[in-house]
């Protein structure tokens, strides 16, 4: 698993006072869950988010978004969180909340 560790403590120290985040490693990084369902995670180069399709086209309007294509093919309701978005906390703060959002309107995994 390649991934900066640092990021992966900023996204913890980001997600500490929410209720209910596992750690799942996955995607070749470390992801984290609410519920059971993906939030946020880190992976080589930086991050990823779970935001949601209605909310994408939002998330890609900050800057350091990107569409998340791990194979080439764009995988929707998901972006790619630069390293310079995990090192400021306002967007970075931003784009976890955008993907809380989502994973909270979500049924809970048994």
């Amino acid at each position: 698993m390649a991934y900066d560790a640092g990021h992966a403590e900023l996204m913890r120290a980001e997600l500490a006072d929410t209720p209910d985040i596992t750690e799942k490693k996955m995607f070749g990084g470390l992801c984290f869950l609410k519920n059971g369902h993906m939030v946020c995670g880190v992976h080589q180069g930086g991050g990823m988010a779970r935001v949601g399709k209605a909310a994408e086209a939002a998330a890609l309007e900050i800057d350091g978004i990107s569409p998340l294509s791990f194979t080439g093919r764009k995988m929707g309701g998901m972006v790619d969180v630069s390293e310079d978005v995990l090192g400021d906390d306002a967007r970075r703060a931003q784009i976890v909340q955008m993907a809380l959002t989502y994973a909270s309107s979500l049924p809970p995994k048994a």
